[in-house]
């Protein structure tokens, strides 16, 4: 089977920043693609067929469990972080210190903000008490 031409296309596509995710249709559609334009004179074998068929499955379990980590991630930080209101924090370099009144969770860190308007970012080095 010649693959060149799908080859080339996935190339461009990739070049021009389009998504490199496929879902199962389109798995599906590639997969009947390949079983009609395919050598009659040297066909793929079945076990060939659904071994794509299993690590397509794999690869798809594998993308929905990293969703579901991220989610027990946020959750797990947002917990967390609640924990601080009401609690006093100094800084890092020590020069900022207070109760904190409420907690900003971004998607690289916690920000404390206190009592009396500081933020102090809440990593390596604070001190909470």
């Amino acid at each position: 089977m010649d693959v060149s031409a799908v080859n080339a296309a996935t190339q461009s596509q990739n070049a021009a920043g389009a998504p490199q995710t496929v879902d199962y249709q389109s798995f599906l559609r590639l997969l009947v693609a390949q079983m009609k334009n395919q050598d009659p004179t040297s066909p793929m074998e079945s076990t060939d067929y659904v071994a794509q068929l299993a690590t397509f499955s794999q690869v798809e379990q594998s993308v929905q469990m990293n969703a579901k980590l991220e989610e027990i991630l946020a959750a797990s930080s947002l917990s967390q972080a609640s924990g601080l209101v009401g609690r006093e924090i100094t800084s890092a370099d020590g020069t900022v210190t207070g109760v904190v009144s409420e907690v900003k969770l971004y998607a690289d860190g916690v920000v404390a903000k206190l009592e009396g308007g500081e933020e102090v970012i809440v990593g390596p080095g604070v001190v909470i008490r």
